[in-house]
C-alpha cells in the first residue's frame, strides 16, 4: 500500500519503476518528481515531497521480467534471466515531520539456466516458475563462520552434481526443430529438492556494515510437469500460472503501521498455491513441506488467487470459488494440542469443495483485497451479438459509441469488476441451513458441510484484523455454535470420528444440561445413543467439572448409561455431577448390573447409595461382603467415593466422613493404596485428612499422623521417605514441647509401628534407663516419646536433617537428654555422648559405653570413658557410688581385658588408691600369662 511497482516499455525499452506517495494524486495534487534509488534527498525540497508523488528509477543490467513484493515487510524481489534481485525497503527519517520511502539493492541470487515466468516473495521465501517448473527457496541466516568470514558475504549452495559428470538437464537443447523434447515429472519436497540440480548463488550487494545480514539459500521444494498431464490430453499450451505465497499471522496479532516495525504480526504459517491450465496444487511450507490439496478445474483456468478463506479461478467464461484448508493447517502450527479432547479441528485432508460459480464474459485477469473480488474482462463486440441476440439493438448502440471514441472497429471492450464477497457470518449462516437438509439422514455430508462452515469462521478468526473486527462477537458466537453443530453430528451419527463429539462441547462452551437438552427426546423411552454421545457423557462425568445435573437430568443419564453401557454405572454414580441423583433409583439399577457382574467398586458404590438413603443395615449389609484390604483396594477402581476435585481442591465425600467416624482404619488402608498406586498425592492427602478433620490449614489431625505412619510401612521410594519421616518427627516432637495430647486414639501404637516398619527401631536400654529417671508428667506422652525414640534408633532418618525439628526438645529434661545423646551418636560424636550422659544421666553411661562403645569405637573406653570417670570420682569423692561402682565394675574390667599391661597402668590416676585398682591389674597381668 506505500508504493506501486512497475515494470514498464518505452521505445523498445524496458524500465523498473516505484511510485511512492501515489495518494497525493488522487487527492489532487499534480507535482511529481523523478529520482533515482538510494538518491539523497536534499534539504532544499525535502518539504514538497510531502505534497508530491515520487516515481524512484530501478536500474538493472538485465530486462526485469517479472516483479513481487513482500506482504510482510514490503521487501521488492525482481526477477530477470539467470537471476533474481533483492531491493530492501527503507524508511528514511528526513525530519521529524517527514518520513521518506527508498529502496536498497541488497542481494542478488544467480540461477543458471533459468528464465523465471513468475516469481513470488513472502517472508524470506521466494517461489519461482518457468513454464512447467516450480522452485521454491528460503533465505535463511548463515552461521557466522570464524575462520573465514569472507565467505558469509557470498554463499554458495553445495548441490549434487550429476555422476556422470553429464551437462544439466537445463541445457539440452534439441538437436532438431522437429522434436519437442518432455522431460521427466518430477516431485522433492523438503532436503530431497535440493537434487534438483538448480545451484544458486548469493551475492550481497549491501555495503558491509555490522548490521548486514547474510544469507543462505534452503532448498524447500522443486516440481517439473510434462505438456502432457492434463486429464484433456496433450496441450501445447499448458504451462504454470498464478503461483502465489499467502502467509497466514499468529491469532490476535494486529497489523501495525511502517512506524512500529518493531512490533510486526507474527508469521505463523505459509502457504504455497500454483496451478496448470485444468489443475491447482495447495502446499504447506512449515517444519514439513507438503501437499495440502489439489484443484481440479472443470474447464481451462486463466487465473487464480488464493485467500486464507478460499480459492477464486477464472477460466474464459466463469468466476469459480473453492474451498481451501490453510485454516485447518494453520491452526496445528497454532496449537499443537488441537487434536485432544480438549480442542479440535477438521483434517486438512478434508476434500475441497466447489462454492459458487459466476458467469462472466471473457475474464483476463483477477486479484483480491480483502473482501473484494477484481476482475478485469476483456469481451469482443461480436461475442457480445452472439451470445445476447434479443438486446441486440441496444448492445449495437453500445458498440458504435464505442467505435466512435477509440476509432478502431478492432478495438476490444474492458470491464473491470469490484465484486463483494459474501460476509463470513452470511455464507456461514447458508452453508448451516444447508446442511439442516441432510440432517436426518445422518450422512457424511451433514459433518463435511459444518466442517467447512466451522474452517470459514475459523479463517476469519486467525485473520490479524480480527481484533478490530465489527463482526468480532458474532464471530466468535459462530464459532461457538459451529461447535456445538459438529458435537450434535458425531454424537448422533455412527461415525469412526465419533470421540470428536467431546472436544467440539467443550470449544462450544455448552453444559452437560445444555447438551443433554439438544440430545435426548423428552419421553422417548425408546430412543436410542450413538457412541460419540456416551463418549461425551463418559469423559464429562468422570472429570471433575463444578456442573451439578438436576435430579431429572442424573436420573435420565442413569437411564441412558443402562441401555448403552451399563458397566460404567458405578464410576458415573461417583461423579460430583451426580450428587443430586436419587439413590433408590440409583440402586435399583446397580442391582441389576450386579448380577451381570459383580464388583467391590460396585459393592461400594451399593454402600454409598445406602447412606445417601440413612438406610445403614443395607450399608452395612455391603461392607460386610468383602474383607477390609479387598475393601480399601476397593477403592483404588473408584477414588471419586472418597473424594471430589473442586477447583483444584480435595473435598471428602459423605463416604469418607462416614469412614472416618465409623471404620478410621478402612479410611486411612484406602487412602494410603490411593497414594501408592498413583491415584492422590502426598499434599492432596494432607489437605483431603485436615479438611475431613476440620482443622485448620496448619494443625495436623491425628488421622493425617495416622496416614504418614501407615504409608511408612509400604512406602519404597526415598525422596517421598524422608519427608514422611520429617512429618511425623516433628508432629511427635510438636505435641512433645506443648504437652498436647492428639485429639483421637492413634491407630498404631509404638509396638505395632516397630513390628510392621522397619524405619521404627527397637528402643535401646540405655534409652529406657534415662527414661525410669524422667519426671512423671512425661508418662501422659509415652506414646509420641517412645515413637520418637523409635525413629531414632532405626538408621531410617537422616539426622542431619531432622536437628532442626527436634531443636525445641533440646531442654526437655530427661526427653530432651535421650534426644540429644541419640542424635549425637548417630553422628558419631561418642564422646560428647558420654560427657553429656556423665554430666545428666551418670547411671545410663555404662549402658550406652556397652549398647555403642563396640568394635572400632572401642578405644573410647580408655580414652574418654576411664579418664572421666577417675576425675569425676576424685572431685565428688564417696558421694557418687555411681560413678565408682561404674569405675569400678564395668569400666576397669573392659579396659583390663583389652589392653596391655603397660598400656592399662599408664592409664591409671597416680594419686589413686592401690587397693581399688588392684584386683583389675592382677586379671590383666593373669590374662596376658595365660595368652
Amino acid at each position: 500500500g506505500d508504493y506501486l511497482v512497475t515494470i514498464e516499455e518505452k521505445s523498445k525499452a524496458t524500465f523498473l519503476r516505484a511510485y511512492v506517495n501515489w495518494r497525493c494524486m488522487s487527492a489532487g495534487s499534480s507535482r511529481v518528481c523523478v529520482r533515482m534509488v538510494g538518491h539523497k534527498m536534499e534539504e532544499s525540497y525535502s518539504e514538497t515531497l510531502k505534497e508530491q508523488m515520487s516515481i524512484v528509477e530501478m536500474p538493472l543490467s538485465d530486462p526485469p521480467l517479472c516483479i513481487s513484493c513482500c506482504p510482510v515487510n514490503g521487501d521488492l524481489l525482481v526477477g530477470c534471466k539467470n537471476k533474481l534481485v533483492m531491493f530492501r525497503l527503507k524508511y528514511l527519517v528526513i525530519n521529524q515531520n517527514l518520513t521518506v520511502l527508498d529502496f536498497e539493492r541488497s542481494l542478488i541470487l544467480h540461477i543458471d539456466n533459468l528464465i523465471p515466468a513468475d516469481i513470488v516473495f513472502c517472508a524470506g521465501h521466494i517461489a519461482i516458475t518457468t513454464e512447467l517448473d516450480v522452485l521454491i527457496l528460503k533465505l535463511e541466516l548463515a552461521q557466522q563462520s570464524v575462520d573465514r568470514p569472507e565467505q558469509c558475504a557470498q554463499s554458495i549452495s553445495t548441490l549434487e552434481k550429476p555422476v556422470d559428470g553429464g551437462p544439466s538437464t537445463h541445457t539440452l537443447q534439441p538437436e532438431l526443430d522437429e522434436f519437442i523434447i518432455c522431460q521427466k515429472p518430477v516431485e522433492l519436497l523438503g532436503e530431497e529438492s535440493k537434487l534438483c540440480e538448480i545451484p544458486v548463488t548469493l551475492e550481497s550487494t549491501e555495503l558491509p556494515t555490522e548490521d548486514t545480514k547474510r544469507f543462505q539459500v534452503r532448498y524447500l521444494l522443486f516440481r517439473r510437469f510434462t505438456p502432457d498431464q492434463s486429464p484433456f490430453g496433450f496441450c501445447e499450451e499448458t504451462k504454470l500460472h498464478s503461483v502465489q505465497l499467502l502467509p497466514v499471522y499468529r491469532t490476535g496479532s494486529s497489523v501495525m503501521a511502517h512506524e512500529e516495525t518493531e512490533s510486526e504480526r507474527e508469521l505463523l504459517s505459509l502457504f504455497c498455491f500454483f496451478s496448470l491450465p485444468h489443475v491447482g496444487y495447495l502446499y504447506s511450507l512449515g517444519k514439513l513441506v507438503e501437499l495440502i490439496s489439489t484443484y481440479q478445474y472443470s474447464e481451462k483456468s486463466e487465473q487464480a488467487v488464493l485467500t486464507p478463506q478460499f480459492l477464486h479461478v477464472i477460466t474464459s467464461e466463469n468466476l469459480q470459488c473453492f474451498t481451501v484448508r490453510c485454516s485447518a493447517a494453520a491452526a496445528r502450527d497454532e496449537d499443537p494440542y488441537i487434536d485432544t479432547t480438549v480442542k479440535a479441528c477438521p483434517p486438512v485432508t478434508l476434500d475441497v469443495c466447489t462454492l459458487r460459480m459466476q458467469l462472466f464474459i471473457g475474464p483476463r485477469a483477477i486479484c483480491h483485497f480483502k473482501n473484494h473480488i477484481i476482475l478485469l474482462t476483456q469481451a469482443d463486440t461480436e461475442d457480445i451479438t452472439e451470445r445476447r441476440k434479443p438486446t441486440r439493438k441496444m448492445l449495437f448502440r453500445k458498440a458504435d459509441s464505442i467505435k466512435s471514441r477509440t476509432n478502431s472497429e478492432s478495438e476490444p471492450g474492458w470491464n473491470l469488476y469490484i465484486i463483494n464477497t459474501v460476509s463470513t457470518i452470511q455464507l456461514y449462516r447458508e452453508m448451516v441451513d444447508y446442511s439442516r437438509t441432510y440432517e436426518n439422514v445422518k450422512t457424511e455430508s451433514c459433518i463435511h458441510l459444518l466442517s467447512e462452515a466451522h474452517l470459514l469462521v475459523r479463517a476469519a478468526i486467525m485473520d490479524p484484523s480480527f481484533r478490530k473486527s465489527d463482526e468480532k462477537e458474532e464471530l466468535l458466537r459462530a464459532f461457538r455454535e459451529s461447535c456445538a453443530f459438529l458435537g450434535d453430528c458425531y454424537s448422533r451419527f455412527d461415525t469412526k470420528d465419533y470421540h470428536l463429539a467431546l472436544p467440539y462441547y467443550r470449544m462450544s462452551g455448552l453444559s452437560m444440561t445444555e447438551v443433554l437438552k439438544r440430545l435426548v427426546s423428552e419421553g422417548d423411552e425408546a430412543q436410542t445413543y450413538e457412541r460419540g454421545f456416551i463418549f461425551y457423557l463418559t469423559h464429562s462425568l468422570n472429570e471433575d467439572l463444578n456442573e451439578e445435573l438436576s435430579k431429572e437430568s442424573a436420573n435420565k443419564v442413569l437411564q441412558i448409561f443402562c441401555l448403552a453401557d451399563p458397566v460404567q454405572l458405578p464410576h458415573i454414580l461417583c461423579s460430583p455431577c451426580m450428587t443430586n441423583v436419587c439413590p433408590l433409583t440409583a440402586v435399583k439399577y446397580l442391582q441389576k448390573v450386579e448380577k451381570m457382574m459383580p464388583s467391590v467398586v460396585l459393592t461400594l458404590t451399593k454402600a454409598f447409595m445406602a447412606l445417601k438413603m440413612g438406610d445403614l443395615t443395607m450399608y452395612a449389609h455391603e461392607m460386610d461382603s468383602y474383607k477390609e484390604t479387598v475393601l480399601a483396594c476397593g477403592f483404588i477402581g473408584q477414588p471419586k467415593l472418597l473424594r471430589h476435585r473442586k477447583e483444584g481442591i480435595v473435598i471428602p465425600t459423605e463416604f469418607a466422613v462416614h469412614l472416618k467416624e465409623m471404620q478410621p482404619g478402612l479410611l486411612v488402608a484406602a487412602i494410603v493404596a490411593l497414594h501408592e498406586n498413583s491415584k492422590m498425592e502426598l499434599e492432596e492427602a494432607d489437605t483431603f485428612f485436615k479438611i475431613l478433620c476440620s482443622n485448620s490449614e496448619n494443625a495436623v489431625p491425628q488421622l493425617l499422623v495416622d496416614f504418614w505412619e501407615a504409608l511408612l510401612v509400604v512406602c519404597s521410594r526415598e525422596e517421598i521417605l524422608q519427608e514422611l519421616l520429617l512429618r511425623v518427627t516433628s508432629q511427635y516432637v510438636w505435641r512433645i514441647s506443648k504437652q498436647q495430647l492428639p485429639e483421637t486414639k492413634p491407630l498404631k501404637t509404638t509396638e505395632d509401628l516397630v513390628n510392621s516398619c522397619n524405619h521404627f527401631g527397637l528402643i535401646f536400654p540405655w534409652v529406657t534407663s534415662i527414661m525410669s529417671a524422667g519426671s512423671p508428667s512425661d508418662k501422659d506422652y509415652c506414646e509420641d516419646i517412645s515413637k520418637l525414640q523409635s525413629l531414632l534408633c532405626s538408621h531410617s532418618i537422616n539426622i542431619a536433617s531432622a536437628l532442626p525439628v527436634l531443636e525445641p526438645l533440646a531442654e526437655a529434661g530427661h526427653v530432651g537428654l535421650a534426644v540429644r545423646v541419640l542424635c549425637s551418636t548417630r553422628l558419631g560424636k561418642y564422646e560428647e555422648a558420654i560427657e553429656q550422659l556423665l554430666e545428666r544421666c551418670p547411671d545410663a553411661a555404662v549402658l550406652y559405653a556397652q549398647h555403642e562403645l563396640k568394635d572400632d569405637n572401642r578405644a573410647v573406653w580408655w580414652n574418654k570413658l576411664l579418664p572421666e570417670l577417675c576425675k569425676r570420682a576424685r572431685l565428688t569423692g564417696n558421694d557418687c557410688p555411681v560413678l565408682i561402682s561404674s569405675l569400678k565394675a564395668e569400666t576397669l574390667s573392659v579396659v583390663a581385658m583389652e589392653l596391655e599391661l603397660r598400656d592399662f597402668l599408664s592409664l591409671l590416676p597416680e594419686d589413686g588408691t592401690a587397693a581399688f585398682f588392684l584386683p583389675h591389674l592382677l586379671h590383666c597381668s593373669q590374662r596376658k600369662l595365660l595368652t
